[in-house]
């Protein structure tokens, strides 16, 4: 397997399931600042132009949910629930999370992280002030939800928690109001015991990392 990735949010799930699996996949660095993901052999295995990418034989197969779910199964982990009624509601979370809590948090993570390093200018405040409001109304849900369970789905962890939990390394950074909410910084807590949540990326330059 070889994994095409960047140092950002969407490859991060991709590479913490990868390192917790321990999976034998060969690591490719793109580089986004020179613009390596628009090149035409890139463009031949993932064409939408975007990070993560797996090469899996002749499968390619891109969009980081979908990446971590197939990871999770080709090593036969409990990450990927038996249990049928899970497996929906692992996509119900991931489904959740792309519409409503990481697309708000992901604007926070642009404003105050990507902003500065493709130098940008500063954060727009009104902007900021908007996906702090939504964040907290998305992360009540979640904290609610989180209420008496150990991870999302119970007493087993699944890449649904992988999933939904990757933008809150970025928290603190990115002005991510997570402190407001006891259960989801708890279930961050556990996550962050793992090594591989922590250090997900392979070895590279520290310039290279975005607040990795």
């Amino acid at each position: 397997m070889k994994l095409y990735y960047a140092e950002t949010v969407s490859p991060r799930k991709v590479c913490v399931a990868s390192r917790y699996l321990g999976l034998p996949i060969d690591y490719v660095f793109v580089d986004l600042r020179k613009g390596e993901q628009t090149r035409a052999d890139y463009l031949a295995i993932n064409p939408n132009g975007k990070v993560p990418c797996l090469v899996d034989g002749e499968r390619s197969l891109w969009e980081a949910d979908a990446i971590l779910c197939h990871l999770a199964q080709r090593a036969e982990s409990g990450l990927w629930p038996r249990n049928a009624q899970q497996q929906i509601d692992v996509v119900r979370w991931m489904s959740w999370n792309s519409q409503h809590f990481s697309r708000h948090a992901g604007s926070l993570y642009f404003e105050h992280i990507i902003k500065p390093w493709v130098g940008m200018g500063a954060p727009d405040q009104p902007k900021v002030a908007e996906a702090q409001g939504f964040f907290r109304k998305h992360a009540s849900v979640l904290d609610q939800h989180l209420e008496g369970r150990k991870w999302l789905l119970g007493d087993q962890m699944s890449v649904a928690d992988f999933s939904v939990a990757i933008m809150l390394p970025y928290a603190k950074d990115a002005a991510m109001p997570v402190g407001e909410f006891a259960q989801m910084q708890r279930w961050h807590d556990q996550l962050n015991a793992l090594d591989a949540w922590r250090n997900p990326f392979p070895a590279r330059p520290s310039n290279a990392a975005i607040n990795a």
